[in-house]
């Protein structure tokens, strides 16, 4: 499974209202980017009390790319 699909998999199902999630990502010489979009009612399930599930998703994000052989993956998580 590609980066994006895990990526969206998992944060749809996370949240209240997943026909709003967008996920894309980017290569950079030195990394990727993978960029998470929610609606704002859904950040607060997605950051989580103190940062843990945020946390969580990079953590989980950053096992599937090393396991796909992608070196640097850096995860931003944002509104709109």
């Amino acid at each position: 499974m590609e980066l994006t699909d895990f990526a969206t998999y998992l944060i749809k199902n996370l949240v209240k209202n997943p026909d709003l999630v967008k996920v894309s990502s980017f290569d950079n010489e030195e990394e990727t980017i993978v960029e998470i979009l929610v609606s704002n009612e859904d950040m607060g399930a997605i950051i989580g009390k103190g940062g843990k599930n945020a946390k969580a998703v990079r953590t989980i994000i950053g096992a599937h790319a090393y396991l796909n052989n992608i070196k640097r993956v850096k995860v931003n998580i944002d509104s709109f």
